[in-house]
């Protein structure tokens, strides 16, 4: 059974130091993902209110918390692009996350169709100056959207997105109108989000097991992040990667997880805004089959 792995790549020092991480222990695992990555400057210190219930401090550190007001934003994709390029070069998928995740989450649920477009673009050029070619996948900050950003996922060539919570492989609709570009939503909870809620992390990880032991009929996908499970939380990861290990699942990258699918037969699902405990704002998510 394929798991999915979505790796939300937030920070430059998420970059630098996490991704090369994440990726060690992965290979020792024989495990793939998705790295989907902030191309552009790092303005962690203005969503701060954005940010995973964690240790910021230790996951972070304190120069990332005051990029963007005290210290000024590195441009995360001059700085690591040989970081990122690494990624694919190792045979792991790169994607989009957003040329700027703080400008994405502040400004994208009342954006025009004219922003969301050229935000999206700006974040496609810049992928394509650092790898050299054209993104295949999409997964917006926080799981926000809106409903040009759908449409633009379909216009600008994306194969597979991932923008969205919910419970299998569907096709978005919003409303009434169609976007040709099937959605692999997340469809377990993250570990911020179990600590949010009150778990340690011991206790976090047999919840995840336990969530992961059944999956759907197309498996699970879940979400990291290399501030978190690639710095103070790595033994986590580690954890959830020998119990599905010893469930038979085998981690992939959403590409691989996307290859397993009949794509024709997806269900078309409308999108709902969706609350999710320890998540600051509501999310982008799957609801109901379409005129059913």
């Amino acid at each position: 059974m394929k798991l999915g792995l979505r790796i939300e790549v937030n920070t430059y020092r998420g970059t630098r130091d996490g991704v090369p991480r994440l990726m060690h222990l992965l290979k020792e695992y024989r495990a793939g993902a998705t790295f989907l990555f902030n191309l552009g400057p790092d303005h962690t210190g203005r969503a701060m209110g954005s940010l995973p219930h964690v240790p910021r401090l230790k996951c972070y550190g304190m120069a990332t918390l005051l990029y963007g007001t005290l210290l000024p934003a590195p441009d995360i994709g001059a700085r690591c692009r040989e970081v990122m390029r690494s990624v694919r070069a190792e045979g792991y998928e790169a994607g989009i996350l957003a040329l700027d995740r703080a400008r994405w989450l502040g400004r994208i649920a009342g954006a025009s169709e004219t922003w969301t477009a050229g935000e999206m673009r700006r974040a496609l050029t810049r992928y394509e100056d650092i790898f050299g070619a054209s993104a295949l996948t999409h997964g917006a900050p926080g799981w926000r959207m809106n409903r040009f950003a759908f449409r633009y996922s379909q216009r600008l060539g994306f194969s597979h997105c991932s923008d969205t919570r919910g419970t299998g492989p569907f096709v978005p609709v919003v409303n009434g109108e169609i976007a040709a570009c099937p959605q692999l939503p997340t469809t377990l909870p993250t570990l911020d989000e179990l600590l949010a809620g009150g778990l340690n992390s011991d206790e976090a990880v047999r919840r995840l097991l336990e969530l992961s032991r059944k999956p759907p009929i197309n498996g699970h996908v879940h979400t990291l992040r290399a501030e978190i499970e690639g710095t103070l939380f790595e033994p986590v990861l580690r954890a959830l990667l020998e119990g599905w290990r010893g469930f038979g699942h085998t981690p992939v990258s959403l590409r691989d997880y996307a290859a397993g699918l009949d794509m024709a037969h997806l269900p078309r699902c409308v999108i709902v805004e969706q609350a999710i405990t320890g998540v600051a704002r509501a999310v982008s998510a799957q609801g109901k089959e379409f005129l059913t």
